[in-house]
């Protein structure tokens, strides 16, 4: 799903895309970076784009929030999926 919406007012904008149920990716565009940033902490999305799309990267981690899916592809977190951590204590004495 796709939506383009122009915002007078950024509260505005974050509930309508808090409000959707999917949360994989979103993108925002605006001359403020100051202002982009703080939407993009507030938007429930797995990847926020600011004035760029789709750009990737192996190493970093990649999936959804919300109904987008559970747990991260790539990156680190991905590895993290794949292991167990394990204590083995041994005495020697």
């Amino acid at each position: 799903m796709l939506s383009v919406m122009p915002y007078d007012d950024p509260e505005e904008l974050v509930g309508l895309a808090n409000d959707s149920e999917y949360g994989l990716a979103a993108a925002i565009w605006s001359r403020d970076i100051g202002t982009a940033n703080r939407l993009a902490r507030q938007v429930k999305a797995g990847t926020v784009w600011i004035n760029m799309m789709q750009g990737l990267d192996a190493a970093a981690a990649w999936g959804g929030m919300k109904s987008s899916g559970v747990g991260r592809e790539m990156g680190w977190e991905a590895i993290e999926a794949y292991t167990e951590v394990k204590s083995i204590w041994t005495s020697l004495a």
